[in-house]
């Protein structure tokens, strides 16, 4: 008679599925997110040796296993014992890639639920754009994914699995990863923060590397800044006045833009890292002379990058992207008042994989 293979890791989002080998109710986590010594403990809990947890840590992160059964320097006898032990891996469901080399993916998870992710090569890296929940409950106007609605948070394991699907279908190591994928990732704080750790330590991604993004929830950014993490914050504004902000972000009618910025500064000072803002410009909404010097006036004093996005168009509303003059003076406006600040570039676009396109649909 076996034992059930027991994994003491902390995960609150466990897959619905994940019943122990003998039938029980008993959860077992899945192994992915997990460090190479809760790896090691776990082992020796099986009567296997320590060695075997560096081993299984190679498979999982750098071979990329999603079985144990898989992994063939593991005795036959100890595989068949852990066979059901999930290491939490998804599976494709639909794969996309636009002519500048983008690739989305549509990631089908334990629960059947649809999440989505980017790869988005350039000549000197890899960027991941993750998903951080199924669907998102901020609802902003001019948001894809925010018009679907929103379904559960993810856990670590099914935000570190998106990282490992990009690099095993480019066959190239992941440089940077960006957290602008379905969701708000400060209101999935713990399985954020966890994935994030595991990212820098097993998959061996640098924090400065990581860009965490937030429309803004209350308390979070400063609890992100306690955290001491090095990631890079990414506050998205959208919006020089807290009226127009509240328009297109209704979650911005509880959190003034006033607290918002103030929670940046107090990020600024507790770790020392910039703060970068995003802002979508909507033609005729936001797109102003007279915006970019309100928002300059924000801004002003502050240690940060503006990035600014032209429009990525969606199919349930009628926002336009901006004439590249109308941006150009947006930006020029900003520089004149020494707010540093640059265009991004659209990845993507033709296949609804650019920034604000996100959904969990097959397009």
């Amino acid at each position: 008679m076996s034992v059930t293979p027991q994994l003491q890791i902390s995960n609150s989002n466990l897959p619905k599925e994940a019943a122990s080998p003998t039938g029980t109710n008993r959860a077992v986590p899945p192994l992915l997110g997990a460090s190479k010594a809760e790896l090691t403990e776990w082992v020796q809990q099986q009567q296997q040796p320590a060695y075997r947890g560096q081993q299984l840590h190679q498979w999982i992160y750098q071979k990329g296993a999603r079985s144990l059964c898989e992994i063939s320097v593991f005795p036959k006898q100890w595989r068949t014992t852990v066979a059901e032990v999930p290491i939490g891996r998804s599976t494709l469901h639909h794969r996309t890639q636009a002519p500048d080399g983008t690739v989305k993916f549509l990631l089908r998870l334990a629960d059947n639920q649809i999440i989505e992710t980017v790869g988005i090569p350039t000549e000197k890296r890899l960027t991941v754009c993750v998903s951080s929940q199924v669907g998102c409950p901020m609802a902003c106007d001019f948001c894809a994914t925010g018009k679907g609605g929103f379904s559960r948070n993810l856990a670590r394991h099914e935000i570190i699995d998106q990282v490992l699907t990009v690099q095993e279908d480019f066959q190239q190591r992941v440089s940077n990863v960006v957290f602008m994928g379905m969701g708000e990732p400060l209101l999935n704080p713990e399985a954020v923060l966890d994935a994030v750790q595991s990212l820098n330590q097993d998959v061996g991604i640098g924090q400065r590397s990581i860009t965490v993004s937030t429309v803004g929830v209350p308390g979070r950014i400063r609890r992100l800044a306690q955290s001491k993490l090095q990631v890079t914050l990414a506050v998205s504004l959208h919006a020089s006045n807290q009226a127009l902000r509240a328009q297109l972000i209704p979650s911005a009618r509880q959190y003034p833009l006033a607290a918002l910025l103030q929670e940046c500064r107090e990020y600024v000072a507790v770790t020392g890292r910039r703060v970068s803002f995003e802002y979508i410009l909507l033609a005729g909404v936001n797109d102003l002379p007279a915006h970019a010097l309100e928002l300059a006036q924000h801004l002003r004093g502050f240690q940060s990058h503006v990035n600014l996005i032209p429009y990525n168009p969606i199919s349930e509303v009628d926002y336009q992207r901006p004439d590249p003059d109308r941006i150009k003076a947006f930006m020029d406006a900003l520089k004149q008042q020494h707010i540093a600040a640059s265009v991004r570039r659209s990845r993507g676009l033709e296949k609804d994989a650019a920034c604000g396109q996100l959904r969990a649909s097959r397009t």
